[in-house]
């Protein structure tokens, strides 16, 4: 059974104000106060481990170690079958340039790489975003999100951000980079993660 959460305060350890907004967005019917990152001068942690829920655990324990409050995090990313689940975790470092971060670099990466390796269409893909959740004194809750489909070429659409012109949700036309925004946040990894964390620690599962 995983730990409820019962205070008032939830630290959200991101300098993306985006994302804090979208999360103090959905927390907000809970009567939950959400600080982010930069309220309490945190650092950001070296993602040294090997997959996102790692990432998500080591970024939310530090946080939570620092401020001595409950602390969410996550990490996302793209995995592509014909890659070995590359990008998985250096999703962003695929962009990275001496000047900033290109995804249509990156988006080409991926292309090349699914050329190379000769790869059958479909090219199934999937955006993954994991959530952990840390408590001070050492519970913690992680849940995976997935958004499953599949990679497509050339890019389509200039909406979204990241790989999301390439990237074709199942059961739709449009990829996320053609998709408005509401609708892709809808279908998202990051919409299925926090689904499944709400269930597990925020829902009042007793009816009252």
């Amino acid at each position: 059974m995983s730990r409820r959460f019962r205070e008032d305060r939830l630290l959200v350890a991101t300098h993306n104000t985006g994302k804090l907004e979208e999360i103090a967005d959905l927390l907000g019917p809970f009567g939950i106060s959400v600080t982010g990152a930069a309220d309490h001068d945190l650092a950001v942690p070296e993602e040294t481990e090997t997959d996102f829920r790692g990432n998500a655990l080591l970024k939310a324990r530090a946080a939570a170690r620092a401020t001595g409050l409950p602390a969410l995090a996550d990490d996302s990313g793209l995995e592509v079958a014909a890659l070995d689940g590359a990008p998985g975790v250096h999703t962003a470092d695929w962009a990275e340039t001496g000047s900033g971060r290109d995804f249509a670099m990156a988006m080409r990466r991926v292309h090349d790489g699914l050329r190379a390796a000769q790869a059958a269409e479909p090219c199934r893909a999937r955006f993954c975003c994991a959530l952990a959740l840390a408590w001070p004194d050492g519970d913690e809750v992680v849940v995976l999100g997935t958004a499953p489909g599949r990679i497509v070429w050339p890019m389509r659409g200039d909406q979204g951000h990241g790989y999301d012109p390439i990237f074709l949700p199942d059961g739709y036309t449009q990829t996320f980079g053609e998709m408005d925004r509401w609708e892709k946040n809808r279908l998202s990894h990051r919409a299925d993660a926090f689904k499944q964390l709400i269930e597990k620690c925020f829902s009042d599962d007793d009816g009252g």
